[in-house]
Order: C-alpha cells, then structure tokens, then sequence
C-alpha cells in the first residue's frame, strides 16, 4: 500500500506548457488499447470489448483537455471609465483532490485529472481499492508523457484514506464519483474546513417508453442501458415506465433479446456481461431483490448466469426484470423503485398516458439520468420540461456521456459544479477580475 499525504508541490499559474503532455498520454492509451482493455476486463469485470472501448474514451477525453490552452483563457469587458479594461482571468485551484469509483477505472479518473491538469493545478489521487492496476496504467501514461514527477500523486489504499485527504490541511479541493453516504459525508468534511467538494452520486435513472414509440429501438435501448458493465453504471437504466397500451407488447421484445443475452467470462467473445466486481456487491444486489419480491414486485424476466461462486473467481447473476404493483401508493415504496442496486436488475412500473409517466420517472430522491423513447417531439419537448435530471436521452440508453458537455445531474444525484466540457473550468479555476488603467497618454 502506498501512502502519498505530503504534498511538496505548487500548483501552477498557467495552463500546461505547448509540449502537449496529455495529448502524448492520449496517445499511449491508443497505442495500447488491447492490453489495457484486457487487463481492465480481467480486473473490473466488464467485457473485453466494453473495456477496450474505455480505453478509447479516457484517450478522447485526455485528447480533449490536452488542447484547452488553445482554447480562450479569459475575457475582456468594456469599463465605463475611459483609458481603462476590465480583464476577467483565471487561476488554478491548487491542489485538488480525485476520488474514483471502481467502474469506470480510466475513462473517470481522466475526466477529472485531465482539466485539473490543464487548468494548472497539481492532483492527490486515490482511486477506488478494487482497481489498483488500472490506476497504475494511467498515471503511468501520463509518465510517460513526461508529466513532471510531483504533479499528480497516485495514493492505493483502504476507504478511509479518502476521509484523511479531505482533512489535509494542504487540499484546496475535492472532486469525487460514488455512493451517496460517501459523497454526502465528503461533502460535508470540505464544508466544515471551506473545501470546495464536487460531487457525483446516486443515480436511480428511468427509461420512459410511450405508446407511439419505436418498440424494437426502444427494447434494444433499453436493454443496453440497463444490463451492459452489469448495470454498474450510476447513469444505468434500473427503473423502467411502460405506457400499459404498449407494455405487454414491449416486454415481450425485451423478452426475446434477453434470451440471447450471454453472461460469462468477460474477456471471451460472445459475452455480453461479465460478474459484478466482488462478493459484497453480488451479495447486496442479491438481498435487493429478495427485498423487492418479498414486498410485492413479480419476477417478469430473470436470464441465466454462471454459479455465483465461479471456479475462476467471478460473481454473476442473471438479467432480472422485476414489475412492481401497479398501486402508486404500493409501486413507490418498493425498495427495488427506490434503492439504488448497482446491478443487472431492471425494474418496471406501467403508467396511464405521458402524465403518468412522467410523474413516475420523478418518482425519486436522485436527478441523474433518463431516457424517453418517443416519435412525437410535443412530447419530448414535455420531456424536457417536466423531467428534474442533469442528463436526458430522448431516443438512447439513459447511459453515456461525451466530454465536451456537462455531465452530473440534478436533486441529490450531484453536489458542486457539473464535470467536463467548459463546466469543469468552474471547479479546477477561479476567476479574477483585474481592472487595467494605464498612465497619462499625453
């Protein structure tokens, strides 16, 4: 275990230097990609494919910041008074912190220490415990580029390590991705010692599917949405809302897609979904489900998994779709509507027209995410309106995110400012406002 809690560095004043040192580790990545999706597979549990396409996304995302010293560093404002401009410019934050989750292993930890480091500041990473070998493959890239030693420090260790981090007198501030009684209690450690806290958390996210939809798009959607990385996605579709006119009809297509839908090995070809990432996770989403059945959901679909205790270490369980009670009163307070399980399991409740619907899919403490599946752009434009989340897919999985625009969500799902694209020059920068005046011209 390694432990890096001295910072003997400085954040710099500038944005990094034209040598392109991030681009550089894009590259690496690139170069690389088959034996880091391999190793993320084998690690995180995630399939080859899936795995190898994150490879790419952490490169995009690198590729993305790398050039913000090209892109505009401040403003100019006209003063009142002649003679004089008002410029508005940025500093670093200075030491900031990164919290990562288990799930996305490279392409989450990039999109935070990649602004961190083009807007100049120095960065103290722990990543999540479950995944030290990725960490390690990306702050090596990042090496290996030439990054100076000092500037980000990569911390391995136990849970508690991230409480001692933000407590650091030497931390300007932290930027965190995980569960919700973490990221509260984080939150609330950086308030008490005025530590700005960036924070993305739950997610309880719901696809909506209205009658006039594309039932096959819709399943196919829906399906990726809910049951790729295992559903341990915090923009995973796990709440599903049915217009009743269609709903028969559309769980049968999400039926038969299901039934070709393999879970196994994920490094072998052909698989579809790997094992969650250890027992405890498989044990939690497995006591969800008990709960939800034992309070009144019905088992509308469950698939077939390898044994839970696999000879090579996994721990899977099978695509589940529960339906809850029709009641509203009932459907609510199921745990599987309101708990959010990390898992592959789906869960579906039927509405009575868009209204309903819609009313369902706020039916939650958390904002993150949602998708409607819908050929009538009245009701998308309801849609747009009536759903409280940071993040709304019309027509695609509720999962995904592109680094040139915001990403967290809304209600209790984020705390801080939104990550990547020009949001996360908020959160790694402050602005300062000079008002320049010359002499006498004459």
């Amino acid at each position: 275990i390694l432990y890096v809690l001295t910072f003997n560095l400085q954040a710099g004043h500038t944005f990094l230097p034209e040598e392109k040192l991030i681009p550089t580790a894009a590259g690496l990545l690139e170069r690389d990609q088959e034996r880091l999706g391999l190793e993320l597979a084998r690690e995180e549990g995630k399939t080859r494919a899936e795995a190898q396409g994150e490879v790419l996304r952490a490169a995009q995302i690198l590729r993305y910041y790398g050039n913000e010293g090209d892109r505009s560093a401040g403003e100019i404002f006209s003063s009142p008074r002649r003679g004089e401009r008002i410029l508005v410019g940025r500093k670093p934050l200075g030491v900031g912190g990164v919290g990562a989750p288990f799930n996305f292993p490279l392409a989450i930890p990039a999109w935070k220490i990649a602004p961190a480091l083009a807007y100049g500041n120095t960065v103290v990473w722990k990543p999540a415990s479950t995944v030290p070998l990725l960490a390690l493959r990306l702050a090596g890239a990042l090496a290996e580029a030439g990054l100076p030693a000092g500037v980000l420090n990569l911390i391995i260790g136990p849970g508690n390590l991230g409480s001692a981090l933000v407590e650091h007198p030497r931390l300007d501030g932290l930027t965190f991705t995980g569960s919700t009684g973490i990221g509260r209690r984080l939150a609330a450690a950086g308030a008490a010692r005025g530590v700005p806290v960036q924070a993305e958390m739950g997610g309880k996210n719901a696809a909506v599917v209205l009658r006039d939809a594309d039932l096959d798009l819709a399943a196919e959607q829906v399906l990726l949405g809910a049951f790729r990385s295992t559903g341990q996605k915090c923009t995973a579709t796990s709440r599903l809302i049915v217009d009743e006119a269609v709903a028969d009809d559309f769980l049968d297509r999400l039926r038969a897609r299901l039934d070709d839908w393999v879970t196994g090995d994920p490094v072998d070809d052909g698989v579809h979904m790997g094992p969650l990432v250890n027992a405890a996770a498989a044990e939690s989403v497995s006591a969800g489900v008990e709960a939800a059945l034992a309070e009144g959901a019905e088992l509308a679909y469950q698939g077939k998994a390898p044994g839970r205790a696999d000879p090579d270490g996994g721990f899977f369980l099978p695509p589940t779709v529960l339906e809850l009670p029709g009641d509203p009163a009932a459907g609510a307070v199921n745990t599987a509507w309101r708990e959010e399980f990390f898992g592959p399991v789906l869960s579906m409740r039927r509405a009575a027209g868009a209204g309903q619907a819609f009313e369902l899919a706020n039916q939650s403490e958390f904002g993150l995410s949602a998708a409607v599946f819908t050929q009538d752009v009245t009701r998308v434009l309801d849609a747009v309106d009536r759903l409280d989340v940071g993040i709304l897919h019309v027509n695609s999985e509720s999962a995904g995110a592109d680094p040139h625009v915001p990403f967290g969500g809304a209600r209790k799902s984020g705390y801080g400012p939104k990550e990547q694209g020009g949001a996360a020059k908020e959160f790694f920068s402050h602005t300062t406002t000079v008002y320049l005046r010359g002499g006498n011209p004459g």
